[in-house]
């Protein structure tokens, strides 16, 4: 006899898998119970599938998949209307689809629907480079007046481009005024936009977007009017991420309505690809939790002389990757607030920073930095010192000339010197990084006896551009490692192994 989870059980175990598109697609096919299930939170951000929308063409199925999806959905008219200007070559069959898939969608974002239409639509016949401007806005239209018209209640919105050419005229689709679209926004809770976006979508959303808990805003040529006004009438931010581009304007004319929200603010993330960006003003922001700059020259740190001086009580998260403050200037600010860090993310090369991390962060939980193959009594040290971790996150192999720590002698390194918490390793996995299954299945051995004893986790992370040489490239290694691995989650050894993508686009 056999035994059927009931609805409630399946949607709860689905929801862990909500990030894990692959597999949650497959339980779709399972029979119509787990279909019904999955296919709802399958839907409820149907463009996080990692390589749905740019340059991988070994997945061309998904977009297509995606947009066929869609289409189905639309309504007679608006289906008529992409067969009558060539977008659709088949004549459209108008009987619904098994789901409305659109009314799942909790999650729009603008960019990537522009990017699955240029996809399916730049090869037909009909589209030629001077008419793909004029047919991708049509197609946006009407699939915009679909999720309006369908989607009960948005909470995450993205309408940032990288290039607004690709569609001319984009920021001026109305999809506020279509049927439906006002209460599709009300109760937006995150934003993510250029600074250049319409003046018009910006008081759109001042009438009726008051409660957004995250903010994303990437600085283009100007600062549009309204823009400031949506910050200033929030009443409860409490993430903000501010993108500074090469060539655009400063935030500097927006901050009198940032610090407005220096109470609720728990977590900001600033990204600069541009000198002289103020910081300082990151001092009014008294109760963050988490804190990320992302900045590529260290010049650009100026500001982080005053920065030095200010202490944080409630901080818990650090990330500086790419470049870093001076020396003096991190140990300072380190000296005031790193005792309360739980995570704290570093790609300083500085080794006395380094060496430092253990007075000066003692109880981290978790830990990302560089290491290159000279600074091995600098990790054993941070394991010695720091008794609280329990993740770390290193570089293996090879990247513009500097050489980082092997697998092999991380791995002995992790079995005679970590903490009795530490129970999980990523491996950021680069050019000349060598993961063998004698040295893999040789450490898995030695941490059974581990005590107290703890099951391990392992994730390995490769750039998206190397994910095919990866899985290709090194295949009968990666199946041999597999192998292993097998082998020792059956032995619950080992609890995860994960191969993770770092897609910049993401970022």
């Amino acid at each position: 006899m056999t035994c059927k989870l009931p609805v409630d059980c399946l949607n709860e175990i689905f929801e862990y898998l909500e990030e894990d598109k692959v597999t949650l697609h497959s339980c779709l096919l399972v029979n119509r119970l787990w279909c019904q299930v999955a296919v709802r939170i399958l839907w409820r951000d149907i463009w996080s599938f990692h390589y749905n929308v740019h340059y991988r063409p070994y997945r061309t199925h998904v977009p297509i998949s995606i947009f066929s999806a869609l289409f189905a959905c639309l309504p007679k008219e608006s289906k008529t209307v992409l067969y009558d200007n060539g977008i659709v070559t088949s004549t459209p069959t108008y009987k619904s689809p098994f789901f409305n898939y659109a009314s799942f969608c909790k999650v729009l974002s603008l960019y990537k629907v522009d990017k699955i239409i240029e996809h399916v639509v730049q090869h037909q016949k009909s589209v030629t480079p001077q008419n793909l401007p004029f047919i991708k806005y049509l197609t946006m239209q009407e699939i915009l007046k679909l999720f309006m018209t369908q989607i009960s209640s948005l909470k995450v919105l993205d309408y940032t481009f990288i290039c607004f050419e690709t569609i001319p005229n984009l920021l001026d689709v109305p999809f506020t005024y279509f049927p439906g679209g006002i209460s599709c926004i009300k109760n937006l809770t995150e934003l993510r936009c250029n600074s250049n976006n319409s003046s018009e979508f910006f008081y759109h959303l001042l009438q009726f977007c008051y409660n957004l808990k995250s903010l994303t805003i990437e600085f283009e040529n100007i600062i549009s009017n309204g823009l400031f006004d949506l910050i200033a009438s929030q009443k409860n931010l409490k993430h903000l991420k501010l993108f500074q581009s090469c060539d655009g304007v400063y935030w500097t004319d927006i901050l009198s309505a940032l610090i407005k929200h220096s109470t609720t603010l728990t977590k900001l993330h600033l990204v600069s690809f541009a000198e002289d960006v103020p910081i300082s003003f990151i001092s009014a922001f008294s109760n963050l939790h988490e804190l990320n700059i992302s900045f590529y020259e260290e010049r650009y740190f100026d500001d982080f002389k005053e920065l030095q001086f200010v202490t944080f009580p409630k901080l818990q998260i650090l990330k500086i990757p790419y470049a870093c403050p001076k020396v003096e200037y991190f140990t300072s600010f380190l000296e005031r607030n790193g005792k309360n860090l739980k995570e704290f993310n570093t790609d300083t090369d500085n080794k006395s920073l380094k060496s430092s991390i253990v007075k000066l962060c003692p109880n981290l939980v978790k830990l990302s930095l560089l290491l290159k193959n000279d600074e091995v009594e600098t990790l054993k040290i941070i394991f010695n010192g720091c008794k609280q971790l329990e993740s770390l996150e290193v570089w293996c192999g090879e990247f513009c000339g500097k050489k980082y720590l092997k697998e092999e002698e991380l791995f002995a390194i992790i079995v005679d010197h970590s903490p009795p918490s530490f129970h999980e390793l990523k491996l950021y996995n680069l050019d000349g990084s060598e993961l063998f299954p004698e040295d893999l299945d040789s450490f898995l051995m030695c941490w059974k006896f581990r005590i107290p004893f703890k099951s391990f986790s392992l994730i390995v992370i490769v750039d998206d551009s190397i994910k095919d040489f990866y899985l290709g490239g090194l295949q009968n290694i990666h199946k041999k490692n597999m192998e292993v691995i097998e082998k020792y989650k059956k032995l619950n050894i080992l609890k995860k192994f994960e191969i993770e993508v770092k897609d910049d686009d993401e970022e």
